[in-house]
């Protein structure tokens, strides 16, 4: 009896990671964590969503992340579990480590991307894209690649809103109330990746291959 209801369990978790969902948020973390480490991070494009907001309460109550981040994290994905289902949750975990562990790989090697800390355009522009495509295969298997996905994908089934206005919304706040020490300058460039990378999550969630088979 008990080996049933353990059988029963494991299936339970399991269910739902196919092949194809298991390589495409492999393939998700991969791009997005390569983006941030090769990009965002030389060039320190500021966050806005769950990430800035951690640097905000850092900066102005001296909260360390670590401790700020689980927290805002935590309280995402509970409100997620409410509103998103388990299966979320479960996608979302197995994403959340994938993630680290390609933040790992990646940082055993130097930065292999030019340096566009020069040219923060550029580094907005790219780095948008690399977090729209990893975040937007991501989003688009029903997980998330933290608190910032989860918040903004509740928002959008609650206010029945595209995901690309959730996110601007989200990331938005969080980059008006970073003005409040970080220089305007650098806010917009922040704006810049934000904007980006919110269409394109929108895009690749909603795109439907087999329509723009029919259209070609």
């Amino acid at each position: 009896m008990d080996q049933n209801k353990f059988i029963q369990y494991t299936q339970k978790l399991t269910d739902g990671f196919t092949a194809s969902r298991l390589t495409l948020i492999l393939l998700g973390t991969a791009i997005l964590s390569f983006g941030i480490y090769n990009i965002h991070r030389p060039s320190q494009v500021t966050e806005g969503g769950v990430l800035g907001m951690i640097l905000f309460l850092n900066h102005w109550f001296n909260i360390p992340s670590s401790v700020i981040a689980p927290i805002l994290d935590l309280t995402c994905y509970i409100f997620a579990f409410k509103y998103l289902g388990s299966s979320f949750i479960k996608f979302s975990i197995f994403s959340s480590f994938s993630l680290s562990a390609f933040f790992r790989l990646w940082e055993q090697f130097p930065p292999i991307l030019p340096d566009l800390s020069s040219t923060p355009l550029l580094a907005s522009i790219f780095g948008g894209l690399f977090v729209g495509m990893g975040v937007g295969l991501i989003v688009r298997q029903g997980g998330s690649s933290g608190g910032d996905d989860a918040l903004a994908l509740i928002i959008s089934k609650l206010m029945n809103w595209k995901l690309s206005r959730a996110y601007l919304i989200t990331d938005l706040t969080v980059l008006i109330l970073s003005l409040s020490y970080i220089p305007f300058k650098k806010i917009a460039f922040s704006l810049v990746t934000v904007t980006i990378s919110s269409f394109l999550i929108d895009i690749i969630q909603n795109f439907r291959f087999s329509s723009a088979i029919k259209e070609n």
